[in-house]
């Protein structure tokens, strides 16, 4: 039976991603391929230490490479196409009179946390001849002990076990070293590889270089598993043989299943935390059976998601915009590990990817936040509660916000500046802004204020620093530490300022009803006070003393989405006509003092413009960035708009900060959000 690979077509333009996501589970098993076709160079984890896996083919006789560059005597057949879809990624090659069609499917489906949690990856592979004329083909596809070690002299074991009528491999570091190293350039070293194919594959463990150069010479493998265990990772593999079958217009399917038990994700405070999927007591072999069974239902939901949201996507602001969400979708949830605390509340770990290797980072958790709003507010929730609870024990004695609470995947305490010792390098006003402006987000989707009230009297405090020092910031970083301290800034004085209003929405829904008062007019009068001291003529000033300086004012864009209104609406429109004079080749600038920008910031700031050509006037810069960028990783938010190279950061969540569009339009967020239960 050939699977269906039917996939929602947008007439054009075809973007070409910097690096194209092919399993995306999380942090860890998270392999891209970094180049434009998939036979070009072996894939790799996001950091860019290769993994390898390798895909041949065998087409009447003759050997074809599908992914990988090697053997290097075999040709490759010839790419025609690639699309990257929400949730699946789609190759197509044509040759020797037969049409493949390959895709990765990660049914990374988030108002399912269930579905969302398991570190699945299908792989499909769809022949059908293109000449009326009948073939012959046999496939070959190898997963490499790369995928299972930090480093790749490792050491790595494997075995065979027996699911009900199916036999699945695995594989696994020999030390396992559980949950014993934090840092941002780090792969995982512990838990196991499972991979399972059909009844008809043959299987073996091998030295891959000499399995491919076997089924490249003549369409075999060897009999029997050919080298003793342990053996290094860049050497060991499991490897897969789907025997010669007979391809005509009809078509053949090949499928294999690819997964990642790691048995613990996350120590938080001290204690492990097992994988969100493993609550209920599950082990790998109900995660495998449940992947098995599920495959083709699994399949139709992502086909049928992908084709809904690239269109909603596309009435919303056009095809490009929605080329670039559709990229930034898998990005943004690989980003992340769903955790399950010890009652199974879900907790959900974003790690900042080449940025520093925090976890749980309030400014990640901020831009990241219309992903989460959009597709399941419960992710927000699984976000902000290590963050609140955190901040409520009395080892943080800030009157602010923590920054973190550790370095992935170990949250055991804020790392950053100066940690929990003291206020040098702290994000004070950032950090509290971000909080009480998410919190109301929640709240006003919900139309609740629940979920706040057990951390009330931590958010009052938070409330109560900006108050005293949100308008006119001192010497401090903002979520754009990149660009150094920097006082009086007035886009973080907006933060403040929205953070305040925040906070009396939030007391509105506690029956606080005074206290709500107060707040909303102390937001009021600094918005008032701001309007005056940041004016510039026909923009607003980088800092209340900086004449002659500018900035993307994108934390505006909550006043808009949230309807606090407190700006006069004329400053936005004075801010995006001035910006459409100051962008570049690939975006505009952060701010004045340099070329570099935020690929996030940019839509959010778009986002406040009040017609469909503005948005787009700074949304087509961006998505020529992703498509002409010489900086060949998974897709950088910090750039050079002048040049489109990579500043910094790849890979990171904060790229789900694209579909604050969709939260502008009420109808279209709940419609979204609701989904989710």
């Amino acid at each position: 039976m050939v699977m269906n690979t039917t996939s929602y077509q947008t007439a054009s333009p075809r973007l070409r991603p910097p690096a194209v996501p092919l399993i995306t589970c999380d942090p860890y098993f998270s392999v891209w391929s970094f180049a434009d076709r998939l036979t070009d160079e072996y894939a790799k984890h996001w950091t860019g230490t290769p993994q390898s896996p390798a895909c041949l083919m065998r087409i009447d006789g003759t050997t074809y490479r599908l992914m990988g560059p090697e053997p290097r005597n075999t040709p490759a057949l010839t790419q025609v196409a690639l699309e990257v879809l929400p949730t699946r990624t789609i190759y197509r090659f044509v040759g020797a009179g037969v049409q493949v069609t390959l895709t990765f499917t990660t049914p990374s489906l988030p108002h399912d946390l269930d579905q969302l949690s398991r570190p699945v990856t299908y792989i499909t592979w769809d022949v059908v001849a293109m000449d009326e004329k009948e073939h012959t083909a046999s496939l070959y596809f190898d997963a490499p002990g790369t995928l299972t070690t930090n480093m790749q002299d490792e050491k790595v074991v494997w075995g065979r076990l027996r699911l009900e009528d199916q036999e699945v491999l695995y594989i696994g570091s020999q030390e396992q070293n559980v949950l014993q190293k934090a840092g941002d350039n780090l792969r995982i070293d512990w838990g196991y590889l499972y991979a399972f194919a059909g009844s008809d594959a043959k299987s073996s463990f091998g030295p891959t270089r000499n399995t491919r150069r076997l089924f490249a010479a003549d369409g075999g493998i060897a009999a029997d598993d050919p080298f003793e265990m342990p053996d290094y990772a860049r050497r060991a593999g499991i490897v897969f043989l789907f025997p010669e079958r007979t391809v005509s217009s009809k078509g053949v399917s090949y499928s294999i299943i690819l997964a990642y038990d790691d048995q613990y994700s996350i120590e938080y405070l001290g204690r492990k935390l097992r994988p969100f999927w493993r609550r209920n007591g599950w082990t790998a072999a109900d995660l495998l059976l449940a992947a098995q069974r599920e495959q083709q239902e699994v399949m139709r939901q992502c086909a049928a998601f992908d084709a809904e949201l690239i269109g909603d996507m596309t009435n919303l602001a056009g095809a490009k915009y929605a080329r670039i969400c559709a990229l930034a979708f898998r990005q943004c949830l690989a980003a992340h590990k769903l955790a399950a605390d010890f009652d199974g509340t879900p907790l959900f770990f974003s790690k900042e990817n080449f940025s520093n290797g925090c976890i749980a980072t309030v400014d990640v958790t901020y831009p990241t936040s219309p992903f989460y709003l959009l597709f399941n507010p419960e992710l927000l929730k699984g976000a902000l509660r290590p963050i609140l609870e955190y901040a409520g024990l009395p080892r943080w004695r800030f009157p602010f916000a923590p920054h973190d609470i550790g370095t992935y995947p170990l949250a055991n305490g804020q790392v950053y500046g100066g940690g929990e010792e003291t206020e040098e390098n702290q994000m004070p006003v950032e950090e509290s802004g971000n909080m009480l402006i998410l919190l109301a987000a929640l709240a006003t989707y919900e139309n609740s204020g629940d979920f706040a009230a057990p951390y009330w009297q931590t958010i009052r405090r938070w409330a109560q620093y900006l108050r005293d020092k949100g308008f006119d910031p001192d010497n401090q970083l903002c979520t754009d530490d990149f660009g150094g301290h920097l006082a009086h800034n007035t886009n973080l004085s907006i933060k403040a300022i929205l953070g305040l209003a925040s906070y009396a929405r939030l007391c509105v829904m506690q029956g606080e009803e005074e206290e709500a008062q107060a707040y909303r007019a102390i937001a009021e009068q600094y918005a008032e006070q701001w309007q005056q001291q940041a004016y510039d003529g026909d923009h607003y000033r980088l800092t209340f003393d900086g004449p002659g300086t500018w900035s993307q004012k994108y934390n505006m864009v909550w006043d808009k989405i949230l309807g606090l209104q407190v700006f006069d609406p004329q400053i936005a429109r004075t801010e995006i006509a001035f910006y459409k004079k100051m962008q570049n080749e690939f975006g505009l600038p952060l701010d004045n003092r340099n070329t570099w920008t935020k690929l996030d910031w940019i839509v959010w700031t778009a986002t406040l413009a009040e017609n469909d050509a503005d948005f787009m006037a700074f949304v087509e810069p961006v998505y020529e960035y992703a498509h002409r960028t010489p900086s060949r990783v998974p897709l950088s938010d910090w750039y050079f708009t002048d040049t489109g190279r990579q500043r910094g950061f790849q890979a990171r969540s904060v790229v789900g900060g694209v579909f604050i569009k969709a939260l502008a339009n009420q109808a279209l967020w709940r419609k979204w959000a609701e989904r989710a239960g």
